[in-house]
């Protein structure tokens, strides 16, 4: 499988403007643990190889264990995630996978039990901003690790 168009090059301020967007998540009412873990969700739902891996190797330099990071594909059987990580995991899924009849009041009512109005709306703009990086990088078949130094996450250990 070989990449595709280099979407960097092809729209380069369009590419800037969602880097900036991107950018602003680091002063966001979310934590940098949960963050990771829907960047993480998220890529693994939509089938986002670079994603997934370059996410897998910022959280393992952000502290995050190991075994956390196995157990986010299985987190509503896992004991390993807060009650906080659960509402975000869920939310992720339900807005990256968006039901026919939409977000459930049942599940949009457990979230808020654990998320601030000001925290679900930070986790909804990272939820939209994951799926909109899967998506290109998964149209453009992006190979994971390309980027890896340039996103300085060469320094994971994890090559």
């Amino acid at each position: 499988m070989s990449q595709r168009i280099d979407y960097q090059k092809q729209s380069p301020e369009l590419f800037k403007k969602f880097v900036e967007f991107s950018l602003a998540f680091k002063n966001s009412a979310v934590e940098q643990p949960v963050r990771d873990l829907v960047d993480i969700r998220a890529s693994q739902l939509n089938g986002c190889a670079f994603c997934l891996d370059m996410h897998i190797k910022e959280a393992t330099i952000h502290g995050e264990r190991p075994l956390r990071l196995h157990h986010v594909a299985i987190w509503r059987e896992s004991t390993l995630f807060s009650p906080r990580e659960r509402a975000a995991l869920a939310w992720t899924e339900v807005l990256t996978q968006i039901p026919a009849q939409g977000v459930s009041d049942e599940v949009y009512e457990r979230v808020r039990t654990q998320l601030s109005e000001k925290e679900l709306s930070d986790l909804t703009f990272l939820v939209m901003s994951i799926n909109a990086w899967n998506r290109v990088n998964v149209a453009f078949r992006i190979v994971p690790g390309t980027y890896d130094k340039a996103f300085g996450v060469d320094k994971s250990g994890l090559a």
